[in-house]
């Protein structure tokens, strides 16, 4: 089917977020042909992409899932049907037993968090690894980057022994972000210069994710190489954990436009969404979202907005964008590639609604998965 969001924007409320099938489905036929060629594992991480009720088309394709805390691994359990690999910065002493009986994997982030739990990991046959920091990343963003001085993610060369302990039997790193194969190929020469070896001794190398390799340009040949020497030169079984790849461009966010005004000469655009709390990533990355059918920039002698979210913050509000034709009350925004990491960090900051969430099916037909209301608002205070 060739059926387009804008031919169906009638049967859509607003705001949503709108996952396309048919876009979903060429990411995971493509990550699939990669780790068939490769010889390696990629599973699903829930941090960038949770959107369960498509996790049943996931698992055609993907056999396992990593999450970042209880809630997550519930999620893998419930709706993958799999135990989780799972890795939190720390573990909760009254959470630990369920993290086992949920997970196959279990990464400790310090030492100290090895030495405390690692033993009642290893009685219960669950597969441990490690957390290291090569202390190498070209992540530019240090929000973003676990590399920086004093980072809590990963443990250093230096506070680590030199015979990896019986039972811990993993490394872990994670240090991309949207990044390409030469990146990874540059971040695996600084892991080996500093690990090689304890990844000898390793059963398992986990390379976290941050391999954007469902983006136009990406060279999967030369990920698939890299992958394959590394997997044959350590003799290990390599895992994969992509977020933003999974669902990079699969979908969008559809808004309205509630209001116009001119404020001290520029043209403000109201819309029923918001940055802060329906795309943070926009502010905090920071970039700037496409919209479409409209400039990226402001175009001279084009009708141009400063768009605007409808919280109190007042920088609630992105960049100046042009259009061909003036903004009216009632016309529809849609935000570019807002399912990866946008969708997971929503939040109802100012009692604004959180947007539905539908799904375009392959056969042309628009599912309306979920509606929020009071309740969910109410349901997050007390």
């Amino acid at each position: 089917m060739n059926t387009t969001i804008e031919s169906i924007i009638n049967d859509i409320p607003s705001p949503c977020f709108v996952l396309e099938e048919d876009k979903l489905r060429q990411n995971l036929q493509l990550i699939d042909s990669v780790q068939q060629a490769a010889g390696v594992q990629i599973i699903l991480a829930l941090k960038g992409f949770s959107m369960f009720s498509a996790f049943p088309i996931v698992r055609e394709y993907l056999s396992g899932a990593t999450a970042s805390s209880l809630n997550e691994i519930k999620l893998v359990n419930e709706y993958m049907g799999i135990r989780a690999h799972a890795y939190i910065p720390a573990y909760r002493d009254d959470e630990f037993e369920e993290v086992l009986n949920r997970s196959s994997h279990v990464t400790f982030n310090s030492w100290s968090q090895w030495e405390r739990f690692g033993q009642r990991a290893r009685e219960r046959g669950v597969s441990c690894g490690i957390r290291v920091n090569p202390q190498y990343s070209e992540v530019a963003t240090d929000m973003y980057n676990p590399c920086v001085p004093g980072s809590r993610l990963g443990v250093t060369r230096d506070k680590l022994p030199d015979q990896l302990p019986d039972g811990l039997e993993g490394i872990h790193f994670h240090t991309l972000c949207e990044n390409d194969s030469y990146t990874l190929e540059r971040t695996l020469e600084a892991l080996e210069s500093r690990f090689a070896s304890l990844l000898h001794q390793a059963k398992w190398v986990n390379m976290g994710g941050g391999h954007l390799m469902t983006r136009e340009g990406y060279n999967t040949e030369h990920l698939i190489g890299l992958l394959k020497a590394f997997r044959e030169k350590y003799n290990v079984e390599v895992i994969m954990e992509p977020g933003s790849a999974i669902g990079w461009q699969t979908g969008v966010l559809t808004a309205t436009v509630l209001d116009v005004f001119d404020s001290q000469g520029i043209d403000v655009a109201v819309l029923d969404t918001s940055f802060a709390a329906h795309m943070p990533d926009t502010l905090e990355m920071p970039y700037k979202p496409r919209i479409r059918g409209a400039y990226q920039e402001p175009v001279a002698d084009k009708p141009t907005y400063r768009l605007g979210g409808m919280t109190c913050l007042a920088g609630d509000f992105m960049g100046d964008y042009s259009f061909d034709q003036p903004l009216q009350v009632g016309d529809t925004i849609i935000f570019e590639d807002m399912i990866h990491y946008t969708m997971v960090k929503t939040t109802t900051f100012n009692g604004v609604g959180l947007p539905a969430i539908g799904i375009l099916k392959a056969d042309g037909t628009f599912a309306l998965v979920r509606q929020y209301g009071y309740e969910s608002f109410k349901d997050r205070l007390s």
